[in-house]
């Protein structure tokens, strides 16, 4: 991750719309999985500063792995378990986990396959595994180049590095619905206007913040049932 764009994470996770929405579908998801919300042990890769594990601990224990140890606060090391090391066949803890979660990681991987099917080698039996990524290469802006993404997906791209990892996509589906729409007109205003720098991330101005996020959170709760063939993140249930 860029310094810059790390030392400022905490905020936009904290209070940008995207990040505040983004949770509600990931929450959504969990409780449908699980009605009784008892995960067990979770392991959250690529967990950055652990922000999600107190959430998460609502659900059960939740570990991180984060391979920039300068990521990692002492505050967060002191509450949590976090790994701080690459994921990979070296990354080897003392027990399975029943959910793992990858959120908005495997897209910035040159081999997800490989973390995909170490993470399948570390569930529990009924265990699962968790993503989320960017969707459709069509949406592909300058945001993607200073988030340092590799690929942005569709459903028949996860499911296949799914199967590729000896896992099968037990449920799919787009969110950020209306961001799709939004993510098509940058696109084309870049191509108009050239490859000019953008700013990092930034939460937008209080009513706009709250607006965008209402709008999200709206849009999931009466747009999420239907399962639209479209959006601009993809949240998939990956199973042994």
């Amino acid at each position: 991750m860029d310094p810059a764009y790390g030392a400022r994470y905490r905020e936009l996770f904290e209070r940008h719309w995207w990040w505040r929405a983004r949770e509600a579908v990931i929450l959504h998801e969990l409780r449908r999985l699980r009605p009784d919300g008892r995960w067990g042990s979770i392991l959250d890769v690529g967990c950055g500063d652990g922000l999600f594990l107190p959430t998460l601990a609502r659900f059960g224990v939740p570990e991180g792995v984060e391979a920039d140890a300068d990521l990692v606060s002492r505050r967060t090391r002191e509450r949590f378990t976090v790994h701080l090391r690459p994921f990979g066949p070296d990354f080897v803890p003392a027990h399975p986990y029943r959910l793992v979660l990858f959120l908005d990681v495997i897209e910035h991987l040159d081999d997800p396959v490989a973390a995909l099917a170490h993470a399948a080698s570390l569930l529990e039996p009924d265990g699962c595994i968790l993503v989320t990524v960017p969707a459709f290469p069509a949406l592909w802006t300058r945001h993607d180049v200073i988030n340092h993404h590799r690929r942005r997906y569709t459903r028949t791209l996860l499911a296949a590095q799914a199967a590729e990892a000896g896992l099968r996509l037990q449920r799919a589906r787009y969110f950020f619905h209306w961001v799709a729409a939004a993510k098509l007109l940058v696109r084309a205003l870049e191509r108009v206007r050239g490859g000019s720098e953008d700013p990092l991330p930034a939460v937008p101005p209080a009513p706009v913040n709250r607006a965008l996020t209402a709008l999200s959170l709206v849009e999931h709760r009466l747009l999420g049932p239907l399962r639209l063939p479209f959006g601009s993140s993809l949240l998939g249930v990956l199973t042994a």
